[in-house]
């Protein structure tokens, strides 16, 4: 056995390495030590009717609460005695080599949690070797969101009418995107009564209490407000071929355009125009999982959109074994409830290519701007690490499903 001055001996050169290894953290972000830490800061920061939007989900909020469920009710099963030493967190997908196997997902209206907030998160993910897929909702162009930040992914919402399809499609290819994600679970606004409770609306509709609410809230109002606002009235840069309606507008909603309408026979004709890999964002379904093979899509992401849309929807990580089984040759990757480097494992021990974290990251981006999003992505990559050596593995591919096993959830 060994003794306690073993152990703080250990203890203490494991600390020596670090900081032989790794800049010291800055003081202002010692106090983050898991993505969780990040949202009660960026609550602080943000007006309510922001944080109301970035944190709410549909309804009673029950598809939210499943994702986060579904991932307390599985439990590891660690080996032991197994030399990981050589342990990698780094993870391919499409071709691409990433620092860990976790991207930034997209999100809407990104540019109100810290100034031109896009730009930040993909500027962030490139620094760390990172995926960051670029949001339809931008308000920065996605022409600066590939050039200036070096994005590759891009997130888009379509109508159902090919005109449109195909001008957006030439405009993301000549942009130098690679990977083209269709979300698919939108095909009419969700029912967020959270939104109308803090007073969010889209069109954003100025009134006495969204002026009382960003002025007590100083800092937001003159760094990423008031800056954002120097610029211009920031846009919907990235709804259409051409530039979107402002955020102030009254067409927003007539500029969206018949998602309804969207059909398989509108994603043959993404198929045949899009050059590069196609992914079908919003999956649950095993049988559309399936269509999604037959039809060449490049890569399904399992999503009940964070809870934001169909209420009660099942949560993704329920049904991933079942999409992996129909998925064929196709990347599998899903989001929903992630928030420690155990669920990344996981979910990767069922089948996932490639998981995408939403949230935490914005509300990093709102807490300490690019700064705090890349100490986000390297409190996850450090989890992971540490987590595959407690659980016995050196590479991310000796994952399967006998590490987990399923357990009542906790109260």
């Amino acid at each position: 056995m060994s003794s306690p001055a073993g152990h703080m001996e250990t203890f203490a050169r494991d600390i020596r390495t670090a900081s032989r290894t790794e800049p010291a953290l800055p003081r202002s972000l010692r106090r983050f030590l898991c993505l969780e830490d990040f949202e009660p800061a960026a609550r602080r920061r943000l007006p309510r009717q922001i944080y109301g939007y970035y944190a709410g989900a549909a309804e009673t909020g029950a598809a939210f609460r499943a994702s986060r469920e579904a991932y307390q009710r599985l439990a590891l099963m660690p080996r032991m005695l197994v030399d990981t030493r050589a342990r990698a967190t780094a993870q391919a997908l499409f071709g691409t080599s990433y620092s860990l196997p976790v991207g930034i997902a997209p999100m809407g209206l990104s540019g109100l949690s810290t100034f031109q907030g896009d730009l930040v998160l993909a500027q962030a993910a490139r620094a760390e070797q990172a995926l960051m897929v670029a949001s339809a909702t931008s308000l920065i162009p996605l022409e600066r969101l590939a050039s200036e930040g070096g994005a590759r992914w891009f997130q888009t919402y379509l109508p159902g009418e090919p005109d449109r399809i195909e001008a957006m499609l030439a405009r993301v290819a000549a942009a130098g995107y690679e990977t083209l994600v269709l979300t698919a679970d939108v095909p009419v606004a969700a029912n967020r009564e959270n939104n109308v409770r803090t007073g969010f609306s889209m069109p954003l509709k100025p009134s006495v209490r969204l002026l009382l609410d960003g002025m007590s809230h100083t800092p937001w109002s003159l760094m990423t407000f008031g800056r954002t606002l120097l610029r211009g009235m920031p846009h919907f840069e990235n709804m259409d071929a051409f530039r979107g309606p402002a955020i102030l507008s009254r067409t927003v909603e007539r500029a969206v355009g018949a998602r309804d309408g969207l059909s398989w026979t509108h994603l043959a004709l993404m198929r045949r125009l899009w050059k590069g890999k196609l992914v079908i964002k919003g999956i649950l379904a095993p049988d559309d999982v399936a269509l999604a093979r037959e039809a060449g899509v490049d890569g399904v992401w399992i999503s009940n959109h964070g809870g934001r849309q169909l209420d009660t929807a099942v949560a993704p990580l329920a049904v991933l074994r079942e999409a992996v089984a129909q998925a064929g040759e196709m990347a599998v990757m899903i989001d929903g409830g992630i928030r420690r480097g155990t669920d990344v494992l996981k979910a990767l021990a069922l089948g996932a290519d490639f998981v995408f974290v939403g949230r935490p990251f914005l509300f990093a981006a709102a807490a300490a701007g690019a700064d705090g999003v890349r100490h986000a992505l390297r409190l996850m990559q450090t989890e992971i690490a540490r987590d595959m050596a407690m659980l016995g593995i050196d590479r991310l591919d000796a994952l399967g499903p006998h590490f987990v096993r399923q357990v009542d959830a906790p109260p």
